[in-house]
């Protein structure tokens, strides 16, 4: 058995490969739950009741997407360009750092001034936060895999000092938490009596502005030219070097942007746990997608009904919400090998062994 490049992709297998890896995903998880002994159907019913069963259920479900929208197009962006952009969480953290300095009293605007200063300072910091990386790229040729990952861990530990020092709300009764967002600087909700706030439409407008620059515009060719063949692109006059910093800052920016959406959007202030790990997430978000900026929407409210959904399941029947990851994992591991098989295709060997092979 040999795989063999296809001449021509159709539409519909492209199409056809996320669909049926979600579904073969809730295929494989159906056997955990039967060993749970519960009833697939209703586990599943209550799945998607929880994420879609009421106007609470909906706002909640794209309350969770609005950061993976983000850090997913962070990935995509990243991954397009191959620069392997693994620190979405530490340049979200970076932007909410940002927006918390700025956005706790340093500046006083009107609301229509304050929003958006607090977006751009939380771009330009999470942005800012990969110059590092890409330079140990550019210069040493060290795999930015691993400094990416790292510098992770390393904005946890500055966040936690700022928390316990300098940021540090002398009203939290000791907890690790800044103070609030000002209410200038509170991003507005969307639907009354519900947590969706306006970082849902920027997240929305975000995808569609990601995927109009790498459709229409130069920088956009250039970053998928140097994803697909650098030594052509470098031929071609383009520089490498230029259009990874390009991709660094708008990979990084919409990480940070994403920290924004939370500490001045859901919760208003920050703490250590104010991602659930969406850095992390948004990497499987890209990947669900294929990379393509307006999949990652429905990327990631898809994640976001899983995990909103088997929340509720899990309260409603005895099955753990760890299911959930399940899914997730599942899924990305089957639209891996469900685009291998769009771009090649299984072939037969007929040739019989001689004695003389």
């Amino acid at each position: 058995m040999l795989l063999e490049p296809r001449e021509k992709i159709s539409l519909f297998l492209m199409a056809a490969a996320p669909i049926g890896a979600v579904l073969a995903a809730f295929l494989f998880s159906s056997f955990l739950i039967m060993w749970t002994g519960e009833s697939v159907f209703y586990a599943y019913a209550m799945l998607f009741k929880g994420a879609f069963g009421s106007i609470f259920a909906i706002t909640e479900t794209l309350t969770k997407a609005t950061p993976l929208i983000l850090t997913g197009l962070a990935a995509a962006v990243a991954f397009r360009a191959k620069f392997w952009n693994i620190g979405g969480e530490g340049q979200l953290y970076c932007g909410a750092l940002a927006a918390t300095w700025v956005g706790t009293g340093m500046i006083s605007l009107p609301s229509a001034l304050m929003i958006p200063l607090l977006m751009i300072v939380g771009a330009l910091a999470g942005g800012l936060a990969l110059i590092i990386p890409v330079f140990l790229k550019a210069r040493l040729k060290v795999d930015e895999v691993v400094t990416t990952l790292l510098l992770n861990f390393i904005i946890l530990l500055f966040v936690n000092y700022f928390l316990e020092g300098p940021l540090k709300d002398p009203m939290s009764s000791g907890w690790p938490q800044a103070a609030p967002i000002i209410d200038a600087g509170v991003l507005p909700v969307i639907i009354a009596k519900s947590r969706l706030h306006l970082g849902f439409i920027v997240a929305v407008i975000a995808a569609i502005s990601v995927w109009a620059l790498m459709r229409f515009s130069v920088w956009g060719f250039e970053i998928r030219a140097v994803g697909q063949n650098q030594n052509a692109a470098c031929f071609a006059g383009i520089s490498i070097n230029m259009t990874v910093l390009r991709v660094a800052l708008i990979s990084g920016g919409l990480a940070g942007l994403a920290g924004i959406t939370e500490v001045a959007g859901t919760k208003g202030y920050l703490t250590l746990d104010i991602s659930t790990g969406f850095g992390y997430t948004g990497i499987a978000v890209a990947m669900l997608a294929n990379l393509n900026p307006l999949g990652v929407i429905l990327s990631a409210i898809f994640l976001a009904s899983v995990y909103v959904g088997a929340d509720s399941m899990s309260r409603v029947i005895e099955i753990p919400n760890y299911i959930a990851d399940v899914i997730v994992a599942v899924s990305v591991l089957a639209v891996l090998i469900s685009l291998m098989l769009v771009q090649y295709k299984l072939k037969f060997s007929t040739k019989r062994k001689t004695k003389d092979d």
